[in-house]
């Protein structure tokens, strides 16, 4: 009776040791199910030389997921010195994700148009008279950048580069005195935050939803 109460008992273990392993490999091929990939994304990003813009970005499910095209859209206004600038800025382009999920390091490469009118308000003219002018300003460029993104429902992103581009030193337009009087005027271009002569710095930050 003992030798079956005994033989009894290391069943019963060998039971639960058993059911142990089974749920222990139950787990482990959950945390090895690959999680799905979150395709697209919606947020906002803040730097420059968008200040800021909305985006948007898709990753493509082709080529093992590692390509997501994106696009990035910001209009504001800027106050400097006697001049007034209306802004809009945009890129498209396309990212490269190192990993196969849509998210970490990635590089990018892309356009850009930033579009400025520029509103001049206090400028010299001959005879000692001050007018006002207005001129419009386009920048297109390639740019070329590296960054990186959180996983997540919830993203933060930070990412840096530069844009490759003509920019002019100077802008000539046509200055009016408050008498009508007019001629041709040649101004520098003000300092806009992220804009130099070689090209456009892109430094910025990002947050949204991935779904």
């Amino acid at each position: 009776m003992k030798k079956i109460f005994t033989f009894g008992i290391l069943f019963f273990c060998f039971q639960l040791m058993a059911q142990d392993e089974k749920n222990n490999s139950a787990i482990i091929e959950q945390s090895e199910e690959v999680k799905p990939i979150k395709r697209a994304s919606l947020g906002l990003k803040l730097g420059v030389p968008n200040m800021a813009s909305g985006s948007f970005e898709y990753v493509l499910s082709v080529m093992e997921n590692h390509f997501a095209p994106y696009i990035n859209y910001g209009a504001y206004d800027l106050d400097l010195d006697e001049t007034s600038i209306e802004l809009s800025y945009s890129e498209f382009g396309a990212k490269y994700y190192f990993n196969q999920q849509g998210k970490g390091f990635y590089t990018g490469i892309g356009v850009s148009s930033f579009s400025s009118s520029l509103q001049y308000n206090d400028l010299s003219l001959s005879g000692g008279l001050s007018g006002v002018g207005s001129v419009d300003l386009n920048i297109d460029t390639t740019i070329l950048k590296a960054g990186v993104k959180t996983g997540g429902t919830l993203y933060f992103s930070i990412e840096l580069g530069y844009g490759f581009g003509t920019i002019p030193d100077s802008l000539t337009f046509t200055g009016t005195a408050s008498n009508g009087f007019s001629e041709s005027v040649t101004e520098e271009i003000p300092s806009i935050p992220g804009i130099g002569s070689g090209g456009i710095v892109v430094g910025n930050i990002g947050f949204g939803i991935s779904f």
